[in-house]
């Protein structure tokens, strides 16, 4: 078992860092490092509840089924990217919650690499 020296530091980003982006909290870490958000409310249930903490990988590497960070209209969200046909889409493990169809991969800004809670 590594000894707490040799963990790597992965810091939790408060939810009113969320206007910047993925990896720019003051605290923290360069662009190209992991970092633990914590889950707001219930659009990845059950898969993800409200409270989980998720590892951001920003570089990770984005592929059908993944579950990502994105930004979109303004606002940091946590989805599933799927291919559907000729494009991308953001999905919502909670079928309330509506897909969002997007033009590109521009708005993932990362990948979850390490779920739990």
């Amino acid at each position: 078992m590594p000894s707490a020296d040799s963990r790597p530091f992965i810091p939790i980003v408060p939810a009113r860092s969320a206007e910047r982006t993925a990896g720019e909290a003051d605290h923290a870490c360069s662009g190209a490092e992991s970092f633990a958000l914590m889950v707001l409310g219930d659009s990845m249930a059950p898969e993800f509840t409200d409270g989980d903490i998720v590892i951001i990988e920003p570089e990770g590497l984005a592929t059908d089924g993944s579950y990502v960070l994105a930004f979109w209209q303004d606002e940091w969200i946590f989805r599933q990217l799927v291919r559907a046909s000729d494009r991308w889409r953001l999905r919502a493990l909670n079928p309330q919650y509506p897909d969002i169809d997007l033009p590109d991969l521009g708005p993932v800004r990362g990948v979850i690499t390490l779920p739990g809670s």
